[in-house]
Order: C-alpha cells, then sequence, then structure tokens
C-alpha cells in the first residue's frame, strides 16, 4: 500500500519547497511538490525530483568512521564521540578555545543546524567564520543602502510595470519564481534580463541585455546617467536619498556612452533599457547572487540599489530592490552570539590559507557542520591541505566528499526525508517545518542528538537544551507569542508575520540618518590579461546543489563552454588544460556560439575526487564588503 506524507527540502536553494513523498512498505517511491504550498505549487526542481537516487546510493555512510592508518573504519558513536570530546578538550587546554574552528556552511539551511553554534559556543567559545561566499557582498550592500536587507513579498511584482531579473537564472536557482513571472507577464509587466550568458530566461524576457563580466557596475551607472538625462528621476529623491549630489557628479563623471562601452553594452540598447525601466512604473529588480561573487560585488549591488531610489521605486508596491529574503528573521536566534563573543575568525572566502596562517594559537580542530569546504570553497588545493594539517579534523554529513576524505573522523546524519527542522526560505517570507517521512537506517544520528551527546561529554550540557523539541521551542520564541505553532508549520506554509508586503513604505530606512545611502565611488575600469585571457564562470546546474549530485557521480572529465571564435584551432571535443595562476585542470572544450569570446562557463560543484573541481583555480579573495568570495574573478587560459 502506498502512503503519503510531507516534508520540507532543506537544501540550499531559495525556495524550501514543501514536498509530498509516496512511501511504499517503508521506501520512498516518488517525490513531488506539495500542490496547496503557496510557492512549491506542486513542481520540484530536478535536483529534489530526483533525491531518492542520493537518499538510497550506496555509499552513504550509515557508521561513524573513524580515520586509521590512513583509512575510515567504522566504529561505535560512544567510541566515536569519546575520541572527538578527549581530543577538543585537549585542544581547549593546552592552546584555549581559539584552537578550534568551527565551520558551518549551508549545505542543509535548517534551523537546528544553529545548535552546533551553541554548543561551540557555550564550550568555547571558538573560532569561527566570517563572511558568507554566497550572498555575503549583497547582504552587507543593502545593510549599508537600506539598514537591512530584505525583500518585497513574492507576489508585489504583480504590481509591476517593469521587473528586471538582473543576473538571475530564475530557471535554475530559482524555479518557483517562474509562475509568478509568467503571471506578472500576463497583467502587462515587461521582464528584462540582464545576464553574462544566455539563459533560458532570455525567450521568456522582453528584453535581454548581455553585459561583460563584471560589468554590472558600469551599465548601472550607464543607466543612471540616461535616467538624469530623460527627467526619470523622483524629484523628491534628494529628501530621503543621503549623498544625492555626490552620486549625481559620479554619474557625470563619464558620458552615458563611456559607461555603457565598458559594459560592452551598445548605446542603442541601453536607451531601450533606460525607457523600459525609466517610464515604466512601478518598477522592480531582483538581483541574482552570483552578481556579487566578484571583488567589488557589494559596490556592483549597491549601484543597482541606486536606480530604484533615484526613480522612486522604493516605499511603492510593484518597487523595491529584492537580493535576499531574510529567512531566519521570525525565529529567536538571539541565544547565539558568533562574532560578538568569538575569540577569533577565519575569513570563509580564505578558509584554506587563513587556517594554515593561524598562529597564537594555530587551528588545531576542526569541525564541519552542513558544508563542503574543500570542492565548495577557493583554494580547494589549500582548503584541502589545511584539514590534513589540523590534529583533529571532524565532518557531519551524509554521503563521501572530497571533505570527508580529508576527515579524521565522520558522524553520519539524517537526510532530509529523515529530518525534522523548521524553515525560512531566502526566496519567499514563507515558514516551513519538517517532519521525517522515512525511518532513518540504523547508524546515522539527527544533528541535534549528535551535539547533545557530545556536550555531555564535554562538560557544556548544562545550560543548554537537551532535545529537538527543547531548541525548537527556543528558535520559536518570537512566533508562539503571535500564534504561530510548530505543529502549524508542519501542516502547511505560514507568511513570517514579521516581514513586510513592502519595505520602506513612508520612505524612512533604519541607516544612522534615516535615509537611503546612496553609494558615491566608483571602482576601477576593467583590464584586460592577455596571459590569461578568460574570465571563468561556475553556473549553478539543474542536476546539483553545489557538490550535493542527485544522480550518481559524474565520470569523466568536466567540459567547458567555450566561444568557437576564441579558440579556433581547437576543435569542440577536444581535450585541453584549463589552467589559472594557482592551478590545472584537464577538461574536455565544447564550442558555444552563444557566450562572449571572453569567457569560460563550468559546471559549480564538481569535486576533486572526480577530477571535476573547477575551485582548484580560483583564487582565495574576499569581496569589497560583507566577505562573499570573488569566484567570478577567476583569470584562465586553454592550453594542450
Amino acid at each position: 500500500m502506498i502512503e503519503k506524507a510531507s516534508t520540507v527540502c532543506s537544501r540550499d536553494c531559495p525556495d524550501a519547497c514543501r514536498v509530498v513523498v509516496s512511501v511504499e512498505a517503508g521506501r520512498a517511491i516518488r517525490l513531488q511538490g506539495d500542490p496547496d504550498d503557496p510557492v512549491t505549487r506542486g513542481f520540484l526542481c530536478e535536483r529534489t525530483s530526483r533525491f531518492l537516487e542520493r537518499q538510497y546510493a550506496s555509499d552513504r555512510f550509515l557508521h561513524p568512521c573513524l580515520r586509521r592508518g590512513g583509512r575510515l573504519a567504522p566504529v561505535s558513536w560512544d567510541e566515536a564521540l569519546d575520541f572527538a570530546a578527549d581530543k577538543l578538550r585537549s585542544v581547549r587546554a593546552e592552546s584555549g578555545g581559539a584552537a578550534i574552528f568551527h565551520y558551518r556552511s549551508g549545505g542543509s539551511l535548517g534551523l537546528q543546524k544553529l545548535v552546533a553554534d551553541a554548543v561551540f559556543e557555550a564550550f568555547g567559545p571558538v573560532t569561527i567564520k566570517s563572511g558568507n561566499v554566497c550572498d555575503g557582498a549583497g547582504e552587507a550592500a543593502q545593510r549599508i543602502d537600506f539598514g537591512h536587507y530584505d525583500s518585497h513579498d513574492l507576489l508585489d511584482c504583480m504590481s509591476s510595470k517593469v521587473i528586471v531579473l538582473w543576473g538571475k537564472n530564475v530557471h535554475v536557482s530559482g524555479p518557483h519564481l517562474l509562475p509568478v513571472l509568467n503571471e506578472a507577464r500576463r497583467r502587462g509587466a515587461m521582464l528584462v534580463a540582464i545576464d553574462v550568458i544566455p539563459t533560458r530566461l532570455q525567450r521568456l524576457a522582453d528584453l535581454f541585455v548581455q553585459v561583460r563580466p563584471g560589468g554590472d557596475f558600469f551599465l548601472a551607472m550607464a543607466l543612471a546617467n540616461r535616467l538624469f538625462a530623460m527627467g526619470a528621476v523622483d524629484p523628491q529623491a534628494p529628501e530621503y536619498c543621503d549623498h544625492f549630489e555626490d552620486y549625481r557628479t559620479l554619474v557625470s563623471s563619464r558620458s552615458a556612452g563611456e559607461w555603457a562601452a565598458l559594459a560592452d553594452v551598445s548605446e542603442q540598447q541601453l536607451q531601450v533599457l533606460a525607457d523600459a525601466y525609466g517610464r515604466r512604473r512601478p518598477g522592480s529588480i531582483f538581483i541574482g547572487w552570483g552578481l556579487a561573487r566578484r571583488r567589488f560585488g557589494a559596490a556592483s549591488v549597491r549601484a543597482i540599489d541606486a536606480l530604484a531610489a533615484i526613480t522612486g521605486n522604493l516605499g511603492i508596491k510593484g518597487g523595491g530592490v529584492s537580493f535576499y529574503f531574510a529567512r531566519r528573521s521570525a525565529f529567536d536566534t538571539s541565544s547565539v552570539r558568533g562574532e560578538d563573543v568569538a575569540p577569533r575568525t577565519i575569513r570563509e572566502a580564505c578558509f584554506g590559507p587563513d587556517v594554515i596562517a593561524a598562529k597564537d594559537p594555530p587551528i588545531r580542530a576542526i569541525w564541519i557542520t552542513a558544508g563542503n569546504p574543500v570542492s565548495m570553497l577557493p583554494e580547494s588545493r589549500t582548503v584541502e591541505k589545511a584539514l590534513r594539517q589540523a590534529e583533529l579534523t571532524v565532518v557531519v554529513d551524509t554521503h563521501p566528499t572530497d571533505t570527508t576524505d580529508c576527515a579524521d573522523l565522520v558522524l553520519p546524519t539524517l537526510t532530509f526525508l529523515e529530518d525534522q527542522d523548521l524553515f525560512g526560505a531566502y526566496g519567499n517570507h514563507h515558514l516551513r517545518a519538517s517532519t521525517p517521512v522515512l525511518a532513518a537506517p540504523e547508524g546515522p544520528r539527527h544533528e541535534v542528538q549528535i551535539l547533545c551527546d557530545l556536550a555531555q561529554r564535554l562538560g557544556c550540557a548544562d545550560p543548554l537544551p537537551k532535545t529537538r523539541e527543547e531548541w525548537q521551542s527556543r528558535w520559536m520564541g518570537r512566533l508562539e507569542k503571535a500564534s504561530i505553532t510548530v505543529e502549524r508549520m508542519q501542516k502547511e506554509a505560514v507568511k513570517n508575520p514579521f516581514a513586510s508586503e513592502v519595505l520602506f513604505p513612508e520612505r524612512v530606512f533604519p541607516t544612522p540618518s534615516g535615509r537611503m545611502q546612496l553609494l558615491h565611488q566608483a571602482i576601477p575600469a576593467p583590464e584586460s590579461e592577455e596571459e590569461y585571457p578568460f574570465t571563468l564562470l561556475s553556473t549553478s546546474t539543474p542536476k546539483a546543489q553545489s557538490s550535493q549530485q542527485a544522480q550518481h557521480r559524474r565520470q569523466g572529465l568536466a567540459e567547458i563552454r567555450v566561444h568557437p571564435g576564441a579558440v579556433p584551432t581547437l576543435a569542440d571535443g577536444s581535450r585541453v588544460f584549463l589552467e589559472s595562476r594557482i592551478g590545472r585542470l584537464e577538461v574536455v572544450l565544447r564550442h558555444d556560439p552563444t557566450l562572449r569570446t571572453d569567457l569560460v562557463v563550468i559546471e559549480k560543484g564538481g569535486m576533486m575526487r572526480d577530477g571535476r573541481c573547477c575551485n582548484e583555480l580560483v583564487g582565495a579573495v574576499e569581496s569589497d564588503q560583507g566577505g562573499a568570495a570573488a569566484y567570478y574573478d577567476a583569470r584562465v587560459r586553454i592550453v594542450l
């Protein structure tokens, strides 16, 4: 007999879909989107719809594994946790909490992952990461500009007359925005897409603008220049924007054509874009997260924020600039104090170099939660070296990765189908709670149980909650006062009661002055590099959630896509080497005439264990604000 139950997808995605699971004889046989969820709307992305291949993969960790003689060997939970606790206590006694580094990433977005932060804070506090490689630059930019980072309600764009999707590949990185965009378009909204590479969105959009890699800041300046010239600037903007005249001086420091040339956009296309955004009001902008993963990522987001400000598209229905939804804002996470009490931080974008360089004390033990930093962070080989030189590296995960390959101890945990957790989303304002729809196999444990058992051994358990339910109650404090319960969130998506439908409706901003902060400094003009002529762009794929493959491990060399005119002597299918200043990767070359001639495109998320990790080529460089990684500034060349 087939039974159906629902839960929530916890993987790193903006949508946090509610999933209907068909179960027969205790085994899941099908995953579908919940038709009653206001965002999921009955469909799932390819990655989650095929998750059962990962759920039942033969390489899943089913027992704690301790490295002995160079190999990971199964051990009991008592032996594993005793080993970890003894070593952590020894390191703290000899070198202090700063010698222990707890690294938590976003491989699972459940709120219960914060239990690890709380336990290590109570035990130490210990070294933690600073910055956020994925979205840190954009969040920091909007904190500076608006005093707060969040977005208009997802459906507010139904009131928009023009919707600009700037660097946002929604078919891959937010497919549940597509029905909303289609409906807005049926209601008369014009869709504008701006990107470095053509995507499927090009076919949906009324206007597509292809910009030079790193050219977004310059395109925003060109557009602002043209908006001033058209008289499309809100006359009240100086009243709610600080630095208005300085910003106008910056915009006027080059002509619209000169700015556009730096973005490699024609003046004709610029005028069409200016007419679309300047003449149609209200207008909303959705900024893609990849746009901020550059050295000047924050400046680029701030330049786009400024467009909404000067045109009067702030504080009105159908306006705004959406980069990120503040997914944890409804929950009470005040008991985790983070950098306020940490003795030291390691820059996430510079994980490998910073860990290796750490002194007084050195990093001696590393605990990794919800992450695969070797594959997913810049300078993968340096991250690998950092993990291997530590006296203790513990990784909590479900399946083997480049990072578990470096671990001294691997602790197996649950998949999202076996999990119980709380969720906000970074692509909508709905809150959800998961429930187990499958019994976990014997061996893997919920991470809260792992951490509570560890805390008992470390001697820091007394002030902390002891069960998943007690931890949930801690996080739910604000919501329970608003009469929202875990039980309700387990049954349905609940709108965050603290989120605004429209941000800054009175055009009063939570900045020190109460006004929007316009940027007023330029960034350096782009420079060409003859030795490394291509910019490397590692893009998300429908088939993998970062390094979590939905299907079986990819075999063979990674493929790169290049315009045929950029490599006229190389045939499609050639085996070549992709080189940067720090690494070399053998790949298969594929021709793609839709690309710019200065780009190399490769799939994100490949692992070194498969010879497919493009982050071996990416240098450890932080963005200008927020600690994002400058992934998309990596320069490469193609050699035989």
